[in-house]
């Protein structure tokens, strides 16, 4: 997942516009890139895969003169792409996942059009979108045939004469807010990005909505009405500050630990943690409702390793898990725990290095407590997950039954024999005391919307209605 950021300023915007795109470098660790645009337009990528936003872009975003620009924390692509196209010249940033990427640059290229930015053989999903836009009689019909194209995904900011064009993906996925104070308009990603820069929140974009932001905000497309927005940007993705839907965070993740609790009944343990970061505020939901005392056994050293998901290597992944997070022996040794986790993807950096810190401390009873229900399918609308053959639950079904399962109703059913022999095996896996996941009922719950408002595709495999014809999986 990526994170964008534009502003329209009635001055220069570079110090709205670095700050407000630096608030969004929880979400992506390889590039991160700002386009301004002023009597022409300025433009910088850079590599933060070893580095932070502001270490790579301070010394840059001195030297750009514009009142307005868009950014972007970008999880794979490099971006703002630039193209002078016939519809003019602008800048663009995107977040989502274009499922039919192969296919659609393929169409294209049969055109005549052709591709710059590759990146490991790949075509920069980004510059497609563009070529894709580019392609309408003007830039909202283009933005309306690229919906109608793509499948997956696709949330945009584009930067041209005219101010910032901001597009929310048909779905709904992936959320856009707008944001103002008395010189300036902005969107975002993440709400997070406001307060410190004095900004506040106006309106949510609706599913398939597109504004204009110049020195007012003028919509061009109403949106579609329905919406599916991802669940996981509360569970674990999200910012604990940001609010999607109006509906915060944090205290999303509260009340999944107060769910985890009200289930847990049974369970002696001494003290309740969080996996840090998003961990946090689940295992404080769970202290909250169950009276057992929060503590902190694992400290996160510094924001800077970032997220242990989002790098494309396992070898990369395994390094961040293994250094970002550092045990505390004298909060551990000879306690029961039990350890909340936002999620289980992989399982492989959850065992190997925060489960073992623990063992490894002194640790008397782990009891994990995951803050949704087990992963099954790949995610189809953002970077996240892969491969089926990731996940750990998947693992768990191969290895009880032998094979790769296609009917898998009786392990989506946590009351079932066969989701409770699922669970028994990650639990051996992970070497851990016990293991409970959070049922799908409750994290909606949690959550605050009607279910048919929420992307639940990656535990369900069901995806969001509307986006089934496209997409090829199961509809709900």
């Amino acid at each position: 997942m990526s994170g964008i950021f534009g502003v329209v300023s009635h001055q220069n915007c570079r110090d709205l516009l670095f700050y407000g795109t630096d608030y969004h470098s929880h979400l992506g660790t390889q590039f991160a890139g700002m386009a301004v645009l002023g009597k022409g337009f300025s433009r910088q990528i850079h590599s933060i895969a070893q580095s932070h936003f502001k270490s790579k872009f301070f010394e840059d975003s001195r030297k750009m003169e514009g009142d307005k620009g868009i950014g972007v924390v970008s999880a794979s692509d490099e971006q703002p792409i630039y193209l002078h196209s016939k519809v003019g010249p602008y800048c663009i940033v995107t977040n989502g996942q274009v499922q039919n990427r192969d296919q659609l640059s393929r169409d294209l290229m049969k055109k005549g059009i052709s591709f710059s930015e590759f990146r490991e053989g790949q075509i920069n999903t980004t510059e497609l979108v563009a070529k894709l836009i580019s392609q309408g009689d003007n830039l909202l019909d283009g933005i309306d045939k690229m919906f109608n194209l793509i499948e997956g995904s696709c949330s945009l900011l584009l930067l041209n004469e005219d101010g910032v064009y901001a597009a929310r993906d048909r779905l709904g996925y992936s959320p856009l807010v707008i944001g103002q104070r008395p010189d300036a308009l902005a969107v975002t990603s993440e709400t997070c990005a406001f307060p410190n820069l004095g900004l506040e929140t106006v309106k949510f974009l609706e599913p398939g909505e597109i504004v204009l932001i110049n020195k007012t905000l003028l919509q061009k497309r109403p949106g579609s009405g329905g919406k599916q927005i991802c669940t996981f940007l509360w569970i674990y993705t999200g910012f604990p500050s940001s609010d999607y839907e109006g509906i915060n965070a944090e205290s999303v993740r509260e009340r999944c630990g107060q769910f985890l609790a009200r289930r847990d009944k049974d369970i002696e343990a001494d003290m309740v943690s969080g996996v840090p970061s998003s961990g946090i505020g689940h295992g404080l939901g769970y202290a909250m409702e169950s009276g057992k005392p929060f503590r902190r056994p694992l400290e996160k050293y510094t924001p800077g390793y970032g997220r242990s998901y989002i790098p494309l290597s396992q070898e990369t992944r395994d390094f961040v898990a293994k250094m970002k997070l550092i045990p505390n022996r004298a909060i551990i040794q000879g306690n029961r725990i039990v350890v909340c986790e936002d999620s289980i993807v992989r399982g492989t950096q959850l065992k190997n290095f925060t489960i073992r810190k623990f063992w490894d401390c002194g640790a008397k009873e782990i009891h994990i407590r995951a803050a949704c229900p087990p992963l099954m399918f790949p995610c189809r609308f953002n970077v996240s997950t892969r491969d089926i053959e990731e996940l750990a639950a998947r693992r768990a079904i191969r290895a009880l039954e032998g094979q790769d399962v296609v009917d898998l109703s009786d392990y989506l059913d946590p009351l079932s024999e066969k989701y409770k022999k699922m669970v028994d095996w990650i639990c051996r896996d992970l070497e851990v005391t016990t293991l409970r996941y959070q049922t799908l009922d409750d994290m909606v719950a949690a959550v605050g919307l009607p279910r048919e408002h929420l992307c639940l595709y990656c535990w369900t495999g069901q995806c969001p209605e509307g986006s089934c014809a496209a997409c090829g999986a199961s509809k709900p």
